[in-house]
Order: C-alpha cells, then sequence, then structure tokens
C-alpha cells in the first residue's frame, strides 16, 4: 500500500481567525479528513469530524445551539469532544455516540488543526510565523485554493529561480535565475539563501524603495515541516552594509506561506505578506495584497498545470537541477515524518479507523 503524501501529525492551517464568526459552522477538508469548524458562545475554536454519527449528514450542513453543534437532518446534538448530547425521541443517549474532534490551537493569526495521534498534539510544535502578530510589523494576506499537490507549492517556494521566467513583470529579475543559492539544513528546516549586489531593482522593489539606482537584494528561504515557509526578502541602495546584516536604508519584508493539504491533489495555500516599514498605513498593506495576490495568480497557472501533466502522466519521474536542492530536503524531511508514522501498528489503526 502507497504512504500518504502528507504526514498527520503535525498542525496545518485550516482558516483564518475571521473566517469563524460566532453562529456560523465552517467546512474544510485537512489532509483528506472533512472538518466542521466553529466557534463556541466563549470565542473557543472547535473542530469536530464533518459526518454526523447516525446517518453520515454533514455536520457543517447543521446549526449552533449554545456550545452544541446540532445535526440539520435528525437533530443529534454534538458537544466539542464530539460527545453526543441530545438524541431525537428519547432520553437514553446511545453511549457510542460519537464524532471525532480535532485539537485546535489559534495562534499567530491563524487557525491550526492537528489531523494525527490528539495525544501527540503538543501547541509548542506549531511552526513560528510570529510576524503575522507581532506590531513591529504590518501586514495581511488571503488563501488560494489550488488544484495541486502541497508539495508542489513547496517545490515553487524553495526554488525563486523561478521568479525570472513567471513573474517578470514584478519581482522576477535575471539575477535570480543566475546567482547560485546556499542551501543548509538540519533535522528540522531547510534554509536556501541568495544575495545579489548592485543590480537594477524589479518594478515590484522599485515602487517600495521608492529611490533611483541600484540596488544589493537578499532573498533567504526558511522551511519548517510539514509544509511551512518564510521568506526573507528585500532590497537596499548598492553598498549600504544590508547583505552585511544593516537594513536600515533599505526595505523588508517577510512572505509568510504555509499550505495545507487538502487532498492528494487539492490543497490550501495561506499567505501573509508583512512588512517593518510604513506601519498602520492601511492604503500601503491594500496596494502591497493586491499585488502580491495577482504575483501568486501566475504561480497558480503553473502549478495547476503542473498537476495536470503529472496526473496525466503518473509514471514520469520529476527531474532534478542544482537549484532543487531546497526542495529535495524539504522533501525528505517530510518522507520521514510520513514514515515515522507508517509502522504496522500505526498502519492497523489507520484500517480500523
Amino acid at each position: 500500500m502507497a504512504l500518504r503524501s502528507f504526514p498527520l501529525n503535525a498542525w496545518y492551517v485550516a482558516a483564518w481567525p475571521h473566517e469563524l464568526t460566532k453562529g456560523e459552522i465552517l467546512a474544510r477538508t485537512v489532509c483528506d479528513r472533512k472538518m466542521a469548524l466553529w466557534r463556541t458562545p466563549t470565542g473557543a475554536v472547535s473542530a469536530l469530524e464533518d459526518t454526523c454519527w447516525h446517518r453520515q449528514m454533514p455536520l457543517s450542513m447543521g446549526r449552533l445551539e449554545g456550545d452544541n453543534l446540532v445535526c440539520r437532518y435528525h437533530g443529534l446534538a454534538f458537544d466539542s469532544s464530539g460527545r453526543c448530547t441530545r438524541m431525537p425521541s428519547q432520553d437514553k443517549l446511545n453511549p457510542n455516540a460519537c464524532v471525532r474532534s480535532y485539537p485546535v490551537v489559534e495562534k499567530h493569526r491563524f487557525v491550526w488543526v492537528w489531523p494525527g495521534d490528539p495525544a501527540a498534539a503538543d501547541p509548542a510544535l506549531v511552526p513560528d510565523l510570529h510576524w503575522n502578530d507581532d506590531p513591529a510589523w504590518e501586514g495581511d494576506g488571503e488563501t488560494l485554493f489550488l488544484k495541486c499537490d502541497y508539495r508542489l507549492v513547496i517545490d515553487n517556494l524553495m526554488d525563486l529561480t523561478h521568479e525570472t521566467f513567471v513573474h517578470s513583470t514584478s519581482i522576477g529579475h535575471t539575477a535570480v535565475a543566475e546567482t547560485p543559492a546556499q542551501t543548509t539544513h538540519d533535522e528540522r528546516s531547510v534554509t536556501v539563501e541568495r544575495t545579489m549586489p548592485n543590480i537594477d531593482a524589479p518594478p515590484f522593489w522599485r515602487t517600495q524603495l521608492g529611490k533611483p539606482g541600484n540596488v544589493d537584494r537578499w532573498q533567504i528561504i526558511r522551511f519548517e515541516p510539514p509544509c511551512t515557509i518564510v521568506l526573507d526578502v528585500g532590497v537596499a541602495p548598492v553598498g549600504t552594509g544590508a547583505l552585511q546584516g544593516d537594513r536600515g536604508q533599505g526595505v523588508n519584508g517577510r512572505v509568510l506561506n504555509t499550505i495545507t493539504p487538502s487532498t492528494a491533489t487539492t490543497s490550501m495555500y495561506f499567505w501573509s505578506l508583512v512588512r517593518n516599514y510604513r506601519l498602520r498605513d492601511q492604503t500601503r498593506t491594500t496596494q502591497l495584497i493586491k499585488a502580491n495576490a495577482r504575483i501568486f495568480e501566475e504561480d497558480r497557472a503553473v502549478l495547476e498545470a503542473q498537476q495536470l501533466a503529472i496526473s496525466a502522466h503518473p509514471d514520469q519521474p520529476l527531474r532534478n537541477l542544482n537549484i532543487d536542492a531546497g526542495s529535495l530536503w524539504s522533501r525528505r524531511i517530510i518522507e520521514r515524518m510520513i514514515e515515522s508514522e507508517s509502522t504496522p501498528e500505526t498502519a492497523l489503526s489507520r484500517q480500523r479507523s
């Protein structure tokens, strides 16, 4: 039996907090697990398997009553633990009536769920995206619902040479493809670093810097498993010390990316673009989000076309170049996580579930 393409014992983003308003139920699929998410009256987020114990009606089509989610079909009510608290036309509850609940953490302006073993769901393992709610940084983001394997998005982000060709009118520059990158890794991370001294700024960065002349540009990409990537990017006037660590005269951004596999060939791509300049400037934030969204739509076209080709020729391998070192090490970490969950005991547990 083929291994899953994603680990289950990990935190994945299921939603932005604003998507979970009181009184509403949100349906999401995370790692092939259909979930119904909602806020209790106290504001806490709950996540249940999106299937009623009785007749398998999606619970996300139901309604909320106090702390309970009520099935639309026959009125069975379930609390946040998944235990049935009410059955129609009978006083005695079936003790087996329950649905699976999933651990939830709300952190870094994201709602994270743990689709695997709940006993292993340590909140300390939530990937570090602290820039998203740090007052020293400003920005916002959106979600792309992609028709592709989540690992293709990781490949895309770990190798930014594609900017030269896919994003030639915005952030692309020949120097990105022509400048070798340095890749380092350990058991829990992969870092790809590229510095480009004394180049002309591409349109996006020229607008942000607002100054004439050539620039020093940097791209530092850090992967944290299973699928969170932070891009440290920016430009500064040539020779002002940015490539040595003094970025005070430049513009600096973080592109925060976390990709959630929905199925083997679909994914949710949550991204946020934050900056440490022009703080509390909503006009600038709106402009940047719109510009970044257009850039990511260019990525969507490439990734979804790539998935179609892979699905049409599943036996044809993906081949690698030097530029793929970051994505290769990232995939190896993911593969080790999946393999660690594939002992005979866990395989038997999956067969029973």
